[in-house]
């Protein structure tokens, strides 16, 4: 079992950056998939980045260019580079982990959820 606590959030004007980050217990974070997701208000949770134990990442495709995520082994911890944020980047944001990686971009693949940050960018 693996729990995981983001941190990095807040209120950014429109074009500019955060970083989340993405603390995980355990000794065995670097065999899961991890995966950031997000929840606007009123809409469903979607997925927005994944990376594997090396080079493998996904992006969705509206932040594709823009986020990049990242991962430190030695740190237990998963991170989520935001540039150029827009106004529909708002929503929590959560990390999650994943021990196959299949359909790596559904919300049911992730066994294991943080409690969220909420990212709010003004216009």
């Amino acid at each position: 079992q693996v729990q995981l606590v983001e941190s990095g959030g807040g209120l950014v004007q429109a074009g500019g950056s955060l970083r989340l980050s993405c603390a995980a217990s355990g000794r065995t974070f670097s065999r899961y998939v991890m995966g950031w997701f997000r929840q606007a208000p009123g809409k469903e949770r979607e997925f927005v980045a994944a990376t594997w134990n090396g080079d493998r990442t996904y992006y969705g495709d509206l932040v594709k260019g823009r986020f990049t995520i990242s991962r430190d082994n030695a740190k237990n911890t998963v991170y989520l580079q935001m540039n150029n944020l827009k106004p529909e980047d708002t929503a929590v944001y959560f990390c999650a982990a994943s021990w196959s990686g299949e359909s790596y971009f559904e919300v049911d693949s992730y066994a294991y959820w943080g409690q969220g940050t909420q990212v709010t960018v003004s216009s």
